[in-house]
């Protein structure tokens, strides 16, 4: 197959597994995602699922959240792992929001990457699920995966993102970010990879991973 071959065979598997997709962390509007997306940093999404309800009984917008102190927060969210720096991003953004945004999270991702502890992959995320804004977050499955199908050099995840946007249509994007995730968890995970189940990477895969792959 050649390269654009490959990438209509991508996005026929990945729609046919995921015609519906599921977002995979639960909030309830822009404030509600953008705290679960900053949590989710170096965690599963799964424990961030468990603590955003925590945290949101006690403040689920920026005006209640900065009634909360740091170590309030910090408290709260400790389970998620980096809790001393994703606290005081909290706390900080909340207080920018309020004061900057009449408590709204802005629509634009130059305001997003303003905000602290928010960087450009969350900025993303809240572009695309919130708003609807074209964006392609890349995060370590989405890597993985461009590597694996040999669609990127992998080099560094803001060359796979660029690459990504290259390659697959725009108006796509949005899904195929979140299909791509819930692909690389299901099928084609960091461990325990059985390729047999990974149709996509044993079909369109990369010589060396496949060669890698069968002398194990």
């Amino acid at each position: 197959m050649n390269k654009q071959e490959r990438v209509t065979f991508v996005i026929n598997t990945l729609k046919e597994l995921y015609p519906t997709i599921p977002i995979p962390l639960d909030h309830k509007d822009p404030y509600t995602l953008l705290i679960a997306v900053l949590l989710s940093a170096q965690c599963t999404d799964v424990r961030v699922n468990q603590i955003t309800p925590l945290l949101f009984a006690k403040a689920d917008n920026p005006y209640d959240m900065v009634k909360l102190s740091v170590d309030e927060i910090k408290e709260i969210i400790r389970p998620c792992g980096l809790s001393p720096m994703k606290s005081k991003g909290i706390y900080g953004l909340s207080q920018i929001l309020i004061e900057k945004h009449n408590g709204q999270v802005p629509q634009s991702f130059e305001a997003l990457e303003e905000l602290p502890a928010v960087g450009h992959k969350t900025a993303s995320v809240v572009m695309s699920q919130a708003f609807g804004v074209p964006a392609f977050p890349v995060d370590t499955h989405i890597h993985r995966l461009m590597y694996r199908w040999n669609l990127t050099n992998g080099k560094n995840v803001v060359q796979t993102e660029k690459d990504a946007k290259r390659i697959f249509p725009e108006e796509l994007w949005n899904e195929l970010h979140l299909q791509i995730i819930w692909y690389g968890r299901e099928y084609s995970p960091a461990r325990g990879w059985d390729l047999e189940k990974d149709i996509i990477t044993k079909t369109i895969g990369r010589k060396s991973i496949l060669d890698d792959y069968f002398k194990k």
